[in-house]
């Protein structure tokens, strides 16, 4: 029979980091947000030229709509999505854009199914998902999208706050990729 351990020999297991006792996090580098950017900008490359232009455009619209939000970037299978929201964490993403071969769509990700849309702008049958296909630029601006993205701003438990920098952090790339632009005919 083994000898027995006793309190002093029994190994006490590693403190595991929580939200309170976890260092803050830095704010990244310039040169890692110069680089995240250029990423970024490779894998909008990876689309039509119309595609990546209409990405582009969202992109520059939401981030004017959300100082301090910060954009997580995972170039997926199917598509290319860059969530918004107040952490770094996907689960607390509110909104995101994605780039399929065709158009772009805005993603209204945590309460989706809750909002009031007398619009019948919203897309899609999810617990909690909704999306907008931007077929046309012009609908972010519209009043109808702006009081979606309102009230999803509102619904969320964890607010984005506009005072933080803004930061973009790639999260994923996946090694395998549907392809980025639509078959030819």
């Amino acid at each position: 029979m083994p000898p027995r351990k006793t309190a002093s020999a029994k190994q006490k297991p590693a403190a595991r980091a929580t939200k309170k006792n976890s260092a803050p996090r830095s704010t990244p580098s310039r040169a890692v947000q110069l680089d995240a950017a250029a990423q970024l900008d490779g894998f909008l490359d990876k689309f039509t030229p119309e595609v990546a232009a209409q990405a582009r455009t969202a992109l520059r619209k939401m981030r004017a709509r959300l100082p301090g939000a910060i954009e997580l970037v995972y170039d997926n299978f199917n598509a290319l999505a860059i969530g918004f929201g107040p952490t770094d964490r996907a689960s607390d993403a509110i909104f995101s854009i994605a780039l399929f071969p065709r158009w772009v769509s805005l993603f209204f990700l945590l309460n989706g199914a809750r909002l009031r849309d007398p619009g019948a702008c919203l897309e899609g049958g999810g617990k909690l998902a909704r999306h907008i296909k931007l077929k046309d630029l012009a609908l972010l601006d519209s009043p109808a999208v702006q009081e979606l993205i309102a009230q999803a701003l509102e619904l969320s438990e964890n607010k984005i706050d506009p005072s933080q920098p803004r930061r973009l952090i790639i999260k994923s790339i996946s090694p395998k990729q549907r392809p980025r632009r639509p078959a030819s005919k």
